[in-house]
Parts: structure tokens; C-alpha cells; sequence
């Protein structure tokens, strides 16, 4: 330990160690406070064991912060953790607590981190032993709020016939909005078309990077799960298979059988990687790109923003000014029938929302349009 003392920490990693120990002193403060109002014994006994070793933690980062000579005050719980010991006050308990086991997911990510990339022994085997914990922890939580999958893991992806509806939204809105300005600015057809097709180009363009720039972080989110939930498997093969027999439990699989069962899988860490990736990450196989993603959802963008100008195309005039507004009218209806597969909400009321945005997207850019043209030409 003396040894220890003559290394220096730098600045960022004192910040980061107290980082962890003022989330200790809190989550240490919530826990007793959640005790207090528990009114089954049984809840309350899991909620005092946490608070316990939440301040066996806090110990721990003191230690660890004096072993090197860096001074602390005494921390008190935040404002942040006062708010949410009022509210469970007030309210009740059951929202903070499923706020405190998204905390403790947190710490495990941070924590393994931390394990990873820190070249300090004993902040290596600090932070593996929290990391062990914390996820000890979350097992707890779970018990309360019942439920099953490690929160640390953050997986949810959206789908092609999604980025389809809403590019094809997109596109529509925003250029009907456009067309509708410049006709009320000039009325000259050949200003119209530029203008609408330079906007169908650029808003399909924008959306079609955004598509595959969302995909592409997306698929690293899952390779950097993937690689977290492999590091967990090598770190806590004990907590693993405790996280695996409870999953198996939720599907009604007896207890023992899925103790059996989620043993027999950790015997083999790849098998165990491919199971856990399917049943708690719940990634599957990947049916798409990020260059797939962008060009769909640029592709849908332009067809969407290209109805409002394809009338001026044929036609001109007021005819042409009607049968654009028409078409984009019911598009927006039929675009926002169809969000209703993503929102749950019903058919007509869905379309009839899109269909008012849309009247009051066109009618903000005419307003614009006449200001400018009145001021300006």
C-alpha cells in the first residue's frame, strides 16, 4: 500500500472515483429511506441488506481515495437523491426502485469499464468486486419489480417498414410545407418546380445519411453489448448463471430444472454468449445494413417529399396548386393511418392527427411565404 501512495492520480481519475462513491452515499441513503416505508418485512429485509452493502461500498471508495492521498469531505446524499426519497414519500416507492435498478445497471457497465481500462491493481480488483455486486444487486431489484432481464444491456432497434413510414412522413411534410411558401411568394411555375425538387433532393439526401448513420450506431451499440455481456460471462460466471436460471424460470421452467439447465449452458462460454445474446439482449440475426437503412429511408423520403411537386409537372395554375394540396392531404392521412401499426392507436384518429399537422405545416409555410414575398419582392 505504500508503494501505492507514491503513484499520482490524475485529475480525471480522482473524479471518477469520487464519482462512484457520491452514487454509493446515494444509492446507500435511497435504499434506507425505501426500508423505511417497506411495509412487508420481507421487502424491507432485501432493501436494509442493500442499504448495508451500499455503505460497505462507500467504505470501499474511501479507502481507496486515502490509500492515495487524495483528501475527501464528508459527502452527503445529492439534491437528486433527496427527490427521489421525497417522492417515494409522497408517492410511493415502486418508480423510484425501478430508477434505483437502472443505477445499478449502470455501475455494472461503469464498473466493468473501469475493471478494463484502469492499470491500478487494486482499482482493477475494486472495481470488479462492485461490478459483481452491483449485479448481485440488480438480482434483488428485480425481485421487487419484477423483472428478469440485466438492465445494463440497452438493445432496441426499429424496423425497415418504420424507417419506410417515417421517411416517407418526413419527406412529405417537410417539402409540402416548402411547395406551399413559394407558391404563396410567386406564382411562377418554374420557381415551384426547382424548388420543391432541390428540396426532395436535399431532405431525401439528409434523411438517408440520418438512416444510415442510426443503423450503423445502432449495430455498434450491439457489438459493444455483445462484447460487455462476454466480459461478464469470463468476470461473473456465478452471477451469469443466476441471471440465465431466472430467465428460464420466467419462461416455466421448474427452479431446479433451470438451475440445471443454465449450469449446463455456462459450461460452454460460447453457448452461454449465444444464449444470453438471444434471451436477454434480444438481438437476433440481422436482416438489414446500415447502407440498406439509409437508402430505403432516403429513398422513402424523396417519394414522399416528390408528391406535393408532381402535379406542377403536368399541370399549372390553381388546378395544379388543388391537386397537389389534395394528394398531399391524403397522403398525410394515409401516412398517419399507418404510424398507427407503430403507436397502437387507432386507424382514424391517427390519420386525422397527421392529416391536422399537415394542414397546419402547409399553412405556416404559406403564411412565410406572404410575409416574404410582401417584405422582400
Amino acid at each position: 500500500m505504500e508503494q501505492q501512495k507514491e503513484v499520482k492520480l490524475d485529475a480525471k481519475t480522482i473524479k471518477t472515483w469520487k464519482h462512484h462513491l457520491q452514487d454509493e452515499i446515494d444509492a446507500s441513503f435511497l435504499y434506507s429511506q425505501f426500508a423505511n416505508l417497506e411495509s412487508d418485512p420481507d421487502r424491507k429485509d432485501i432493501l436494509l441488506e442493500l442499504a448495508e452493502v451500499e455503505n460497505r461500498h462507500v467504505a470501499r471508495w474511501e479507502e481507496m481515495l486515502t490509500s492515495y492521498d487524495v483528501k475527501i469531505k464528508k459527502l452527503q446524499p445529492t439534491f437528486k437523491a433527496k427527490f427521489w426519497a421525497w417522492y417515494a414519500r409522497r408517492f410511493g416507492s415502486p418508480f423510484p426502485l425501478a430508477r434505483m435498478l437502472n443505477e445499478e445497471a449502470s455501475e455494472v457497465k461503469d464498473y466493468l469499464t473501469l475493471y478494463k481500462n484502469s492499470t491500478l491493481v487494486d482499482a482493477k480488483e475494486t472495481a470488479l468486486d462492485l461490478a459483481k455486486e452491483s449485479a448481485m444487486h440488480t438480482e434483488s431489484l428485480q425481485e421487487l419489480t419484477g423483472t428478469s432481464d440485466e438492465p445494463w444491456h440497452k438493445t432496441k432497434s426499429g424496423g425497415m417498414l418504420g424507417n419506410i413510414v417515417y421517411g416517407f412522413n418526413d419527406g412529405l411534410t417537410a417539402n409540402f410545407g416548402l411547395v406551399a411558401g413559394v407558391i404563396a411568394a410567386t406564382s411562377d411555375i418554374s420557381t415551384i418546380l426547382v424548388t420543391g425538387i432541390v428540396g426532395t433532393v436535399a431532405d431525401s439526401l439528409s434523411m438517408g445519411a440520418s438512416g444510415y448513420l442510426a443503423a450503423k450506431s445502432e449495430q455498434e451499440v450491439y457489438e459493444h453489448e455483445i462484447e460487455v455481456e462476454r466480459e461478464e460471462i469470463r468476470l461473473m460466471p456465478d452471477i451469469e448463471e443466476d441471471e440465465l436460471t431466472l430467465i428460464y424460470v420466467t419462461r416455466g421452467v421448474p427452479k431446479e430444472q433451470a438451475r440445471l439447465l443454465a449450469k449446463e449452458v455456462m459450461s460452454d462460454p460460447d453457448r452461454a454468449l449465444e444464449e444470453k445474446i438471444r434471451a436477454e439482449l434480444k438481438i437476433g440475426e440481422t436482416h438489414t445494413t446500415p447502407f440498406k437503412d439509409g437508402w430505403v429511408t432516403g429513398l422513402a423520403t424523396a417519394i414522399g417529399a416528390f408528391i406535393p411537386v408532381a402535379p406542377f409537372l403536368f399541370t399549372s395554375g390553381a388546378t395544379a396548386i388543388w391537386i397537389s394540396f389534395t394528394f398531399a392531404m391524403f397522403s398525410h392521412f394515409a401516412v398517419g393511418a399507418a404510424r398507427s401499426l407503430f403507436t397502437g392507436r387507432g386507424i382514424i384518429r391517427s390519420g386525422f392527427d397527421m392529416f391536422v399537422v399537415g394542414l397546419g405545416v402547409a399553412g405556416v409555410g404559406y403564411l412565410v411565404g406572404e410575409l416574404l414575398e410582401h417584405f422582400l419582392f
